[in-house]
């Protein structure tokens, strides 16, 4: 989990704009990712956490399996059947928030730290809904070109 080892010399700025510039853990790749305004909402939230100012961190540290259990928590709070994990908060990532959205997989593939474009195809390959967004998209185009088939 990379993300408990953050501290404010991951945040970079560049066009005025907050990025993340991390090397990761299980990769050792350098990853420099544009944040979300929803995520600089999340550091500043816990900016002044006596856990995250303790270790100069952006977030409390915790380990995977607390973590884990805090989603499990949320998911009951709020009715949810499926088991909420760290890895599944990944995966929505990949497909929810990035992939549905049209960010391209090279993008996705890279904000995830995976050293492979393989590995992030994987997570492409459920997304029979973009893939029917999609196909729309290009019967618009060619339609006007070609016409209906008959």
């Amino acid at each position: 989990m990379d993300f408990v080892n953050l501290s404010q010399d991951n945040v970079h700025y560049i066009n005025h704009k907050p990025w993340l510039k991390i090397k990761r853990q299980k990769t050792k790749t350098t990853a420099e990712i544009p944040l979300l305004d929803q995520a600089m909402s999340l550091i500043q939230k816990y900016r002044n956490h006596p856990l995250a100012q303790e270790n100069e961190r952006l977030f409390p540290r915790i380990s995977n399996q607390r973590l884990n259990a805090y989603l499990k928590e949320i998911a009951d709070i709020c009715g949810i059947k499926r088991n909420l994990t760290f890895h599944l908060a990944r995966y929505t990532f990949a497909t929810t928030i990035t992939l549905s959205q049209g960010v391209p997989i090279e993008s996705i593939s890279q904000m995830l730290g995976h050293t492979k474009i393989t590995t992030t195809q994987i997570y492409a390959s459920v997304l029979e809904d973009k893939l029917g967004r999609d196909m729309e998209q290009v019967q618009g185009r060619i339609g006007a070109t070609f016409g209906k088939a008959s």
